[in-house]
C-alpha cells in the first residue's frame, strides 16, 4: 500500500517539504501551484487565506508515512503558523474513486476529507461558493491541462483539454455529505463529462508552522 502525503504551504516554499521528504527516504515529490480560498480563521489555516500557494505531492509506501510527515513537519518548525496543512490520503482509496460523489462506507475513520472538484474553466468558483454554503470554510484552487498525448488528457475519465479548474477542499467528516451534495446540483456539472467530485480520507492531518 502506497499514501499520498499531500501539503499546502506559501508559494515557493514547497520545496522545504520535498527536500524534507527526500531526506528521510521519499524518491521525490511534486509541486504544483494553486490559491487559497479561505474566509475564517478555521482555515486561514486550512486553506491559508486568499493567496497562492505550493501543492506538495509525495508518493510513499504507507509503512514509511508517518516518518517522513514527521520529517516535513519538523523542517516547517520555525516558520510563523499558520504556515501550512499536511496530511495523507491513501493511494488505493484515491485511484479506485473514479466518479465517487458520495460517502464510501469502506473509508477509514478520519477526522477530515479532501474533497476534489473538477469543472470546466471557469466554474470553480461556483463550486467553492456552493460548497461555503454547505458549510465549507475555504479550499484551493487548481489548474489542470491535458498533455498532447492521446489517452493522457483525462484526468478519472473527465477531459482536461480543454482547461479544467481543480478544487481541493479539505472538510471536517461531517460537513462532507453536504457539501458534496450541493456541488453536485451546479448546473456546471449536470452534463455527463462535464465535472466529477469525489472525496478521500485525509489521514495524519498536521498544522505547520512553530508551535506556541
Amino acid at each position: 500500500m502506497y499514501d499520498m502525503i499531500i501539503g499546502i504551504v506559501p508559494r515557493n516554499c514547497g520545496e522545504i517539504l520535498t527536500h524534507a521528504a527526500v531526506d528521510a527516504g521519499a524518491h521525490g515529490g511534486t509541486i504544483s501551484r494553486g490559491k487559497g480560498t479561505a474566509a475564517s480563521t478555521f482555515l486561514q489555516i486550512l486553506g491559508i487565506a486568499d493567496s497562492n500557494k505550493d501543492i506538495v505531492y509525495v508518493l510513499v509506501p504507507s509503512e514509511n508515512t508517518k516518518e517522513i510527515m514527521n520529517a516535513m513537519e519538523e523542517s516547517s518548525s520555525e516558520k510563523k503558523r499558520p504556515f501550512g496543512i499536511l496530511f495523507s490520503t491513501k493511494v488505493s482509496q484515491f485511484v479506485k474513486s473514479g466518479k465517487i460523489t458520495g460517502k464510501d462506507e469502506n473509508m477509514t475513520e478520519t477526522t477530515h476529507q479532501l474533497i476534489t472538484i473538477i469543472v470546466n474553466k471557469g466554474y470553480a468558483e461556483d463550486a467553492m461558493a456552493a460548497a461555503r454554503n454547505a458549510g465549507a470554510t475555504g479550499g484551493t484552487f487548481l489548474s489542470a491541462r491535458g498533455t498532447a498525448r492521446p489517452g493522457d488528457e483525462t484526468f478519472f475519465g473527465v477531459e482536461i483539454v480543454p482547461e479544467k479548474d481543480m478544487l481541493l477542499i479539505l472538510a471536517e467528516n461531517a460537513k462532507v455529505n453536504q457539501i458534496i451534495d450541493a456541488v453536485k446540483e451546479l448546473d456546471c456539472l449536470s452534463k455527463p463529462g462535464s465535472g466529477i467530485v469525489f472525496s478521500n480520507p485525509a489521514e495524519n492531518f498536521t498544522l505547520l508552522g512553530k508551535k506556541k
